[in-house]
C-alpha cells in the first residue's frame, strides 16, 4: 500500500509508503486524495498528521514517469493532468479545517517539499534536506511550489530555492521561514505531540481563523504554474535532463 491511512486517538495519520523513496506517481497521488478525503470527513479526527515510513519523507514527482512522456506527442498535456492532479490533492489538504502536520524526518524535495507546504505545520529534522529543485532539470515546482514557498517565505527565499534549485538543511529551513521547528531529537515525536496539542483546540475558532488568513491571498498563480511546467516539457533541453536526471538515478 503506498499511502496508509490510520487514526490514533482524536489524530488522523497519513503515512507515505511506496518505496524507495515515496516518488509521486497517478496511483500515489490518487491513493493520497483518498486518504485527505477519508480524515478530513471522519469526525473523530481533530487533527492530521502526515508522515512517512521510508527514510525520506518524499523525493516528488516520479521523474521516471514523467521523462517517458518526453517522447510522447501529448506529453504537454499529460504533465498538465498530472500537475493539477498533485495541485487539486495538495490544495485538499491546504483547505482542511482541521490542523495538519506535516513530519519531515527524511529529505522533502520538489513535491515532496510542496506537499509539506500545503500543510499548516512543518516540524523538520535539523540535518534533513529541503528544497525546490525543478529548476535544474528543465522544470519549475508547479504543484502549488512557487505560490505557497513565495506566500510563506517571500520572494528572496523562493529566488533562492526555486531560481537557483538549492537545497537547505531543516534548520536553515526554519531560519527561512520555511518550516516552523527543526529539532535534533526526534522529529515524529514532536510532530505528533504538536498534532496532539492542536486537536484539543475548538474546532470552530481553529476554522474560521484558518479562513481569515487564506483570505489574504489570491490564487492566480496556481494556473500558471500549469501553463509553464506544459510548456516546459515540450522543449529540448528539458527533455534531455529529465533522460539524464533518469539515467543517473538507476
Amino acid at each position: 500500500m503506498s499511502v496508509a491511512t490510520t487514526r490514533e486517538e482524536s489524530v488522523g495519520i497519513i503515512t507515505l509508503d511506496r518505496p524507495p523513496a515515496n516518488a509521486l506517481d497517478e496511483a500515489q497521488a490518487d491513493a493520497l486524495a483518498e486518504a485527505v478525503t477519508t480524515l478530513g470527513e471522519d469526525p473523530a479526527v481533530r487533527a492530521v498528521l502526515i508522515r512517512s515510513a521510508r527514510r525520506i519523507f518524499c523525493a516528488g514527482a516520479d521523474i521516471a514517469m514523467m521523462e517517458s512522456w518526453s517522447t510522447k506527442p501529448d506529453r504537454g498535456a499529460r504533465l498538465r493532468r498530472f500537475t493539477a492532479r498533485l495541485q487539486d490533492v495538495f490544495a485538499r489538504i491546504e483547505a482542511l479545517p482541521k490542523p495538519s502536520v506535516a513530519a519531515l524526518a527524511g529529505a522533502a524535495t520538489g513535491g515532496g517539499l510542496e506537499l509539506a507546504l500545503a500543510c499548516d505545520f512543518r516540524v523538520a529534522g535539523a540535518s534533513v534536506k529541503l528544497g525546490l529543485p525543478e529548476v535544474g532539470i528543465g522544470l519549475l515546482p508547479g504543484a502549488g511550489g512557487t505560490q505557497r514557498l513565495t506566500r510563506l517565505a517571500g520572494p528572496s527565499v523562493a529566488h533562492r530555492l526555486v531560481l537557483g534549485a538549492e537545497l537547505v538543511t531543516g534548520r536553515t529551513a526554519e531560519q527561512l521561514g520555511i518550516v516552523q521547528w527543526a529539532t535534533d531529537v526526534d522529529v515524529e515525536t514532536e510532530a505528533r505531540a504538536l498534532a496532539d496539542r492542536l486537536a484539543q483546540l475548538p474546532p470552530a475558532a481553529y476554522a474560521a481563523a484558518k479562513r481569515c488568513i487564506v483570505a489574504a491571498r489570491g490564487d492566480e498563480g496556481f494556473a500558471r504554474e500549469l501553463d509553464e511546467i506544459s510548456r516546459l516539457i515540450e522543449t529540448p533541453d528539458t527533455a534531455g535532463l529529465l533522460a539524464g536526471f533518469v539515467a543517473r538515478a538507476r
